[in-house]
């Protein structure tokens, strides 16, 4: 088993599935159901799924779809979207989703986040940051997938996330979503080094060496994988599949 874990984060959109390109250019990648089919034979140790739509939309998780969903998945599985309030959360839990991703209302109301984990435990919880860089190179929190700018400083969002019991921290670059083009590895390095709980770094890997780099010099914990696991290649067609293991354990230890 990797030591270092490759989590695909999979994208909800209505009933589909979707890949975005820096939070827009939403690309239709398929039925969730038989991705996660896919990714049972492919022996994948985790996944994430985030409804992009539901808080905007400000309705509940589609609860068909997640139902379907758990009941299907050999592997843990992380939930974020449309999660304001403690019985949403233990509905999601009683489903069969191991743990509760929070991210644009934690910034609404940083307090639920230890509601969340004194009542479910920190490691049901995963803090979730969506972060932009300015023109002048200051890195800044969005939060409702992506359309609304906060005043927070990420690594200050973070530390708060953290000390109010996220027992993790998905960070995503949206500058970086779904270009291919690598890891924004000095945010990466940023918020990982003023943490002590696991980053999972989220947000444009291409190749292994990318995912390697955002380990060994961004020194997150695990890393989210998105277009590389359901495109053949970039800009080419969908094509749900997962890095050879052998190859991921020598770069990434």
């Amino acid at each position: 088993m990797l030591r270092t874990r490759v989590i695909p984060c999979l994208l909800l959109r209505g009933e589909s599935l979707v890949k975005s390109i820096r939070f827009k250019q939403f690309n239709y990648i398929g039925d969730p159901i038989n991705t996660v089919r896919i990714f049972n034979e492919l022996e994948v140790d985790e996944l994430v799924f985030l409804d992009i739509r539901a808080t905007v939309e400000q309705r509940e998780p589609n609860w068909t779809i997640l139902g379907n969903i758990a009941n299907e998945c050999f592997m843990p599985l992380a939930y974020g979207g449309g999660i304001r309030d403690r019985t949403t959360a233990q509905k999601v839990l009683n489903i069969g989703f191991e743990k509760i991703v929070v991210n644009s209302f934690a910034h609404e109301r940083p307090e639920f986040v230890t509601e969340l984990a004194e009542h479910f435990g920190s490691q049901s919880v995963i803090g979730s940051i969506d972060v932009k860089k300015t023109l002048l190179g200051k890195y800044i929190v969005y939060v409702c997938n992506g359309t609304q700018r906060t005043n927070r400083d990420p690594v200050e969002w973070a530390q708060e996330l953290q000390q109010r019991g996220a027992g993790e921290l998905l960070l995503t670059s949206i500058d970086r979503d779904g270009t291919w083009n690598g890891y924004d590895v000095a945010l990466i390095r940023k918020v990982a080094s003023a943490l002590t709980i696991p980053v999972i770094a989220n947000g444009g890997a291409g190749r292994i060496e990318h995912m390697a780099e955002a380990v060994k010099t961004g020194g997150c914990s695990a890393v989210a994988v998105g277009s590389m696991v359901v495109f053949q290649g970039k800009g080419m067609g969908v094509l749900v599949n997962f890095p050879d293991k052998v190859e991921l354990a020598r770069q990434l230890g």
